[in-house]
């Protein structure tokens, strides 16, 4: 088990907003092996704190590929860039209360980053690496 081991990087990527300029913006990927089914994405966007989303690591890799997800992130594949990117980009569509947002980014740097992770954490090896016992231990400490 490789507890603790983390990979990160930095993104370049667009908002794309109709009919108006194309924001750019940088976002952080991050893994951790503490919790090998997900990755966080915090969107650095001139606040204090960057704007962070969490979502499975399975869903940004099927998305690389082809169209991924049912709920409030969905990921797909495209040739053409929206925003004026060069290459293939990943767009990333996330929904929440408070709105919506497409972004696009590289997904030569995406898949980078997946590689990584599965380097520390092999693709169908996630259950390998949780602990049991302290997440149980954790719900019955917050119950009580």
């Amino acid at each position: 088990m490789n507890s603790g081991c983390t990979v990160s990087a930095e993104l370049g990527l667009r908002l794309v907003v109709p009919e108006e300029t194309v924001v750019p913006l940088v976002a952080s990927l991050y893994y951790s092996s503490d919790d090998p089914y997900a990755v966080r994405i915090a969107f650095h966007v001139g606040m204090d704190e960057p704007v962070e989303w969490t979502f499975a690591r399975d869903l940004l890799a099927s998305g690389a590929e082809d169209a991924a997800g049912d709920g409030d992130v969905k990921a797909w594949p495209s040739g053409r860039s929206a925003s004026g990117l060069t290459g293939t980009v990943l767009n990333l569509h996330l929904i929440s209360p408070y709105g919506e947002a497409l972004f696009e980014a590289p997904i030569r740097e995406v898949t980078e980053f997946l590689g990584r992770t599965y380097q520390v954490v092999p693709k169908g090896g996630e259950s390998e690496h949780l602990d049991f016992e302290k997440g149980l231990e954790e719900l019955l400490r917050q119950a009580l």
